[in-house]
């Protein structure tokens, strides 16, 4: 299995769910910031778009961190990281895993580009009720299925820690706490060596 990746970009968020998965992996640089780059084909079959990060896993291939994610989860990890297909846990699992990049992402970068919010033509709403929607879900729960850690929390988790890396996450409470429990995983630990 590789992973095609770059530094201080969502490809953490890969390597993450490899480390918790515990799958054999390789790492492959891509350096997404050169303006002369020239990819592999073996890159750019994994992502079209020429996007980091990417997975290529025998005859599969693939790319976008919820997608890696889902992936893993379902390949190797099914009833741990993932619920199974046919267990009710499921519905939330893919609403809270795709909540990253369908709604918090996006929040973000309104609120950063000071874009006014369209709550009514945005599916994401606004930042705040990103933000709300987001603590409600958690409440007094350790993740956001419950007592199960799972893929949807290293997409929401790495969320939280960026929020809170670039001083974007509002005064919470519940927030600080799950990036806490999510930065104190030794697959959190291990990925952040990885990427240093």
């Amino acid at each position: 299995m590789k992973l095609f990746w770059a530094p201080q970009t969502r490809s953490t968020r890969a390597i993450w769910m490899l480390e918790e998965a515990g799958v054999a992996y390789e790492l492959e640089h891509v350096d997404i910031r050169a303006a002369d780059r020239e990819d592999s084909a073996e890159f750019r079959a994994a992502s079209p778009m020429g996007k980091v990060p990417a997975l290529i896993d025998g005859d599969a291939a693939l790319s976008e961190s919820a997608a890696i994610c889902l992936y893993l989860a379902d390949r190797y990890a099914s009833g741990s990281l993932a619920p199974a297909v046919d267990d009710p846990l499921r519905a939330p699992f893919l609403y809270w895993l795709m909540y990253t990049p369908a709604v918090v992402e996006p929040a973000i970068s309104e609120h950063v580009n000071k874009v006014a919010p369209q709550p009514q033509r945005s599916g994401w709403g606004d930042f705040d009720t990103m933000i709300r929607t987001w603590e409600q879900r958690l409440g007094d729960r350790e993740w956001v299925l419950g007592e199960t850690f799972t893929a949807a929390d290293v997409m929401l988790g790495s969320s939280a820690v960026f929020l809170r890396m670039f001083g974007m996450l509002p005064a919470s409470a519940t927030l600080e706490a799950y990036a806490d429990r999510c930065m104190a995983r030794s697959a959190f630990s291990r990925a952040e060596e990885v990427v240093k």
